[in-house]
């Protein structure tokens, strides 16, 4: 026999092996890895009938034994009936009603009116800086509140007509109505020293105080005194330097 020649075939070797036998020895090796890792009793389509033999409810079909039915179960039949089933039950199964959400108790309370306010323009007398400060008094303040401030710009707000030269100044603290004022829209300058806040709690004030930023001042040009020419010019009657003396006329030969 010419065992060289064979297809898949080596010498000492049986013969290639089947479809059939390459099937049956997938399924052996699914049906020892279920086995192993795979719980049959907790299976809820198992069913071991009156005659010893075991049967899948989805797919109603009978195996002889555990293995038969645990290599079934890898199959795709019974992988394709799972999936209808899951798809059947999603769209029977009632909406489950959205998670509540957390609620955050909102502490309400009574406005008793605006606050007093004083309000003081300074300016430095060596850079001339113009700043404000801020007095606010909040005698009634409610109790662990402290106040609050921010600027906001013209576009914000909807009680006038925005204008971009114009910001907003904004306090508020309970149980007081907010208030605002309308200050010039300049950069603040931040700088340590320049902008700072404090709440006095004894006496229920508070104050803020903060600087515009100085404009950069353009560089002034001054004339020069009388009689003198300006940079890069002669005086009247002279040339200007660099330039060729004016041509001497010429003189005819007698």
């Amino acid at each position: 026999m010419d065992f060289q020649h064979r297809a898949g075939g080596k010498t000492g070797t049986g013969g290639v092996a089947s479809w059939s036998e390459s099937n049956r020895d997938r399924r052996e090796r699914l049906r020892q890895l279920a086995l192993e890792t795979i719980d049959i009793q907790k299976d809820p389509y198992f069913m071991r009938n009156h005659l010893g033999s075991y049967e899948c409810k989805l797919c109603l079909t009978l195996h002889n034994n555990e293995g038969s039915y645990l290599a079934h179960t890898q199959g795709k039949k019974h992988q394709a009936n799972l999936a209808r089933r899951a798809a059947k039950e999603a769209r029977e199964a009632p909406a489950q009603p959205a998670p509540e959400k957390v609620r955050v108790d909102v502490k309400k309370f009574v406005k008793i009116g605006r606050p007093g306010y004083q309000v003081t323009k300074q300016r430095e007398p060596d850079t001339g800086q113009h700043s404000l400060l801020f007095q606010v008094d909040y005698p009634e303040i409610a109790d662990g509140v402290q106040p609050r401030h921010r600027f906001m710009s013209a576009y914000e707000q909807h009680i006038e007509p925005p204008d971009k030269a114009w910001q907003y100044l904004l306090f508020a603290a309970e149980p007081y109505e907010t208030i605002s004022f309308k200050v010039p829209s300049r950069e603040i300058d931040k700088v340590e020293g320049k902008f700072f806040t404090e709440w006095n709690k004894e006496t229920k004030q508070f104050f803020l105080q903060f600087h515009f930023k100085m404009d950069a001042k353009p560089q002034q040009v001054h004339p020069p005194p009388a009689g003198m020419a300006p940079p890069g010019m002669a005086p009247p009657g002279m040339a200007p330097p660099g330039s060729m003396p004016p041509p001497m006329a010429m003189m005819r030969p007698r």
